[in-house]
């Protein structure tokens, strides 16, 4: 017999919790070279272990900062086992560091105006999505700081669905694993997980943005690195002798498509982003970063990156040019198409918690796409965070509740689904 949860009755935590954790500073540093990149991470990490603990279930960080729990089965036929899985640290974009969290109550569509930089507004002419927040609870942060909803909302939710499971033992669930992940920000966040430890058949990140979304498909992400040889000389005796190579480095930056950049692409649309540069006259580096939904299209990019660098160098004689192309991840559709009941059935538990699932496409990564190519298919479910990776960065306190609910009718799921498996055999 099916147990139809009660959320009725049942004292939310998540909110409490994601307040909590905001205000440790945990922003990820893409030059540090520790592991994870900020001590701030593993200091939230061992709060969740204490946490996790107190409730009951067994957790443990490792020496990278990974926290690793479980939730063991309540039935007594085989479960598959799912990860839940969240990340830790927030974007180096904008400053983490003593975040205040803010609760504007019974929102009523206004202008919300941060106090410690009333020149930092979330308009709802900027956020239509606030149109569906009438009567909700908002959260922002004070204006000189990000929230950090992306992605500790993630967090907060997979700790009151634990706190859900843990007072409501007829729930039923099968085996569950939690993941909490460090440097995802900077591209590291699966770099040293133990996928024998978490031995999951199917996970889910919690790392969505607008409440109701399921996200399956992101983009395939290279990163290139363009270094530009020149020639220096005496620049009072530089006629004829010296090439500069940071106006090669500015040149090949001009003749980039104005139509292939992030701030003129949307949807589906691929970008080249120039996001470092580094040099002087004589060597001069720059860091691209080349995003596609298709992986055709991301060697076509390149391609055309390349070839305009190659027809800058040749306009010089004497300068050359370094190629790098560093793979960073492929869109997780590739590997979930090949597994369809993950992602129906996290469209079944949306459905079950009234809202209606809405397929969207990241125009990003998440830990989910390089999970999923490393054995683990890994689609991205909501929490609810919005402007994220800035001052403006706002989550509604009910739409975090409904993402709780989500992943406990999910878990449920799959022992109906598994149960009526082997009722049929």
């Amino acid at each position: 017999m099916n147990t139809i949860p009660d959320f009725k009755t049942y004292s939310f935590s998540v909110a409490k919790r994601f307040m909590q954790y905001v205000q440790i500073n945990t922003q990820s540093n893409p030059f540090s070279q520790t592991i994870p990149s900020s001590a701030g991470q593993k200091t939230l990490g061992q709060l969740l272990v204490k946490e996790l603990q107190t409730l009951g279930l067994q957790a443990e960080m490792d020496a990278y900062g990974y926290v690793y729990a479980t939730l063991p089965s309540n039935q007594s036929h085989a479960v598959p086992v799912i990860c839940f899985c969240a990340h830790m640290d927030t974007s180096p974009d904008c400053s983490g560091e003593n975040v205040k969290p803010i609760v504007h109550a019974n929102y009523q569509g206004q202008d919300i105006i941060l106090p410690d930089d009333p020149t930092q507004v979330i308009r709802m002419t900027d956020f239509p999505e606030l149109q569906q927040q009438i009567g909700n609870d908002i959260i922002t942060a004070s204006g000189t700081t990000l929230l950090g909803a992306d992605d500790k909302s993630g967090i907060a939710i997979i700790m009151d669905a634990l706190q859900y499971w843990m007072s409501h033992p007829d729930q039923p669930h099968g085996e569950i694993r939690i993941l909490f992940t460090v440097d995802e920000e900077i591209g590291r966040g699966v770099d040293h997980v133990d996928l024998q430890k978490l031995a999951a058949h199917a996970a889910y990140t919690l790392d969505g943005e607008t409440v109701g979304h399921i996200e399956i498909e992101n983009f395939c992400a290279d990163s290139i690195v363009v270094h530009l040889h020149g020639r220096s000389a005496h620049t009072g005796y530089a006629k004829d002798k010296m090439i500069n190579a940071v106006k090669l480095a500015a040149n090949l930056i001009s003749s980039l498509p104005a139509n292939m950049a992030p701030e003129t692409t949307t949807g589906k649309q691929g970008f080249i982003h120039p996001l470092h540069i580094q040099g002087q006259a004589e060597t001069t580096s720059l860091q691209f970063l080349i995003r596609h939904f298709e992986e055709n299209g991301l060697i076509e990019l390149e391609n055309l990156l390349e070839t305009l660098v190659k027809n800058i160098v040749q306009a010089y004689p004497g300068a050359s040019y370094i190629w790098e192309r560093h793979i960073q991840y492929r869109n997780m559709k590739y590997i979930l198409d090949q597994h369809p009941q993950v992602v129906q059935y996290a469209e079944e538990a949306i459905h079950r918690a009234g809202l209606t699932p809405v397929y969207h496409p990241i125009r990003g990564g998440t830990d989910g796409a390089r999970l999923s190519y490393m054995g683990l298919p890994c689609p991205n479910l909501f929490t609810g965070q919005h402007a994220f990776h800035s001052k403006r960065e706002w989550i509604s306190i009910q739409d975090m509740q409904k993402a709780v609910e989500t992943i406990i009718h999910l878990a449920q799921i799959w022992t109906e689904r598994t149960q009526k498996s082997a009722d049929d055999a």
